[in-house]
């Protein structure tokens, strides 16, 4: 393999600076990875052996399908730096269907659906003309926008948390930021590049000097144990496969929408049909063998694609490193459990300047395609219902279950389809009148 820099997509890179890099990404998006299984497994009253064998298949999965995206095999993966997780926007869907059918009905329907977008991989180039820039772009800063809510409720400690919005808490998150401002603005080199690394590590030693740390979960963890399948078991219900099988489309979206987020904001270009596709495939792929392992759907994390944003490492052997570190967590439970009992403020401070990393990495993209009257209307359209819709579900209450469902909680999909709408609806301007109006414009 040949020598490369962390700023480049190929070759690799001294393993003391990718280490150190892979595990960043690790960080980033090690609550975000269980906090899905950890929700759901409590409405369900999941008994805790299991939730632990779970929450262990779920850090293996994720490594499993990181290296997938890395490292495509066949059309089966982007060649991006992407970080693959459970997905967080499946757990209403999950909740309904757990709650009237039990787990094994989530898994069979996550199943169905994973092998649906899987199929709609394959299709993404037909598809492209519905993922234009002005789409794109409006969809990278919803994910960005959806993910401050969360990037704020770490910030406070986890607003389910009885000390949220604690002193301790606000202190621990702020020192966070503090640090990362200070090691990227006036840094360079791996102190720059390493400055949410840095900036978690400073929190975690502050937060257990605070006292605000329990190592019991650690303490009672085993050293070793190997990733089980069929954890759980499948159940097929049709209203469940009904109402996942929608859920994975707008994951694909999603998925573009991060996908995008990486090569404009790590790489500086659109990405290419291939990298779509294959970044799809994956996700479906992964989410598949997922549910033999009892693990909710994978998709590709918004918290990495802003880490990218923020530091432009995309080095794929470096972000290899901390998919390896996934794969041993799965292998570790005490591993997994160092890194969950980390105080939710500590990773709430980074995770505020990555989701708001996003939003500028869309803003950006937006901006080149330029704000005339017509894409001046499809932003505020999109943006003001999908993302006004997304944070205020309510709206939809006396509207169909599905409708509620999809919408309800995802202003990602929401503005999807209101910009791909107004986009293929709405007249474009010919060149020759838009120079004409440039021309009067300035004679004016």
């Amino acid at each position: 393999m040949k020598t490369g820099s962390i700023y480049e997509l190929e070759g690799r890179v001294p393993l003391k600076q990718a280490i150190p890099l892979g595990i960043q990404h690790v960080l980033a998006m090690f609550l975000g990875n269980v906090s899905p299984l950890i929700i759901i497994c409590g409405i369900l009253n999941i008994p805790l052996e299991t939730k632990s064998m779970l929450i262990q298949n779920a850090m293996f999965i994720s490594g499993v399908a990181t290296l997938l995206q890395l490292y495509p095999v066949f059309k089966m993966g982007s060649g991006l730096p992407i970080v693959m997780g459970t997905s967080s926007g499946f757990i209403g869907t999950e909740k309904a269907i757990g709650m009237a059918y039990g787990y094994d009905a989530i898994m069979g329907a996550s199943l169905v659906g994973a092998i649906l977008e899987i199929i709609l991989g394959f299709f993404i180039k037909p598809l492209k003309k519905l993922f234009p820039p002005i789409v794109t772009s409006l969809v990278i800063i919803s994910i960005g926008l959806s993910l401050l809510p969360v990037g704020i409720s770490y910030f406070g400690g986890g607003s389910s948390s009885e000390d949220f919005g604690s002193p301790k808490n606000l202190l621990v998150a702020t020192i966070v930021v503090i640090v990362i401002i200070a090691l990227k603005q006036f840094t360079k080199g791996f102190l720059s590049v390493s400055s949410v690394l840095i900036g978690i590590i400073v929190g975690y030693i502050l937060s257990i000097c605070l006292g605000m740390v329990d190592f019991t979960e650690v303490k009672n963890a085993a050293w070793i144990s190997l990733p089980k399948p069929f954890v759980t078991g499948f159940d097929f219900k049709i209203e469940a496969i009904i109402a996942m099988s929608i859920m994975y489309i707008a994951t694909a979206v999603e998925t573009v929408g991060n996908i995008s987020a990486i090569t404009l904001g790590g790489l500086g270009r659109n990405a290419t049909n291939r990298e779509f596709s294959g970044g799809v495939i994956a996700d479906g792929i992964a989410s598949a063998v997922g549910s033999v392992f009892g693990v909710l759907p994978n998709t590709a994390f918004g918290q990495n694609a802003g880490l990218v944003a923020v530091t432009k490492v995309v080095n794929k052997f470096s972000i290899m490193t901390g998919a390896v570190f996934l794969i041993l967590a799965g292998f570790i439970p005490k591993l997994s459990a160092l890194f969950s009992v980390m105080p939710q403020s500590v990773l709430g401070g980074a995770a505020v300047i990555m989701f708001s990393m996003i939003f500028v990495s869309g803003l950006q993209s937006l901006l080149r395609e330029g704000l005339d009257s017509r894409n001046g209307l499809i932003v505020a359209v999109a943006i003001g219902l999908g993302v006004g819709i997304g944070e205020m579900p309510e709206l939809l209450k006396y509207l169909p279950e599905w409708v509620t469902q999809v919408f309800g909680n995802n202003s990602i999909i929401m503005t999807f389809v209101i910009a791909t709408v107004l986009n293929l609806i709405l007249p474009k301007k010919e060149k020759n009148e838009e120079m004409s109006i440039e021309v009067k414009e300035g004679i004016v």
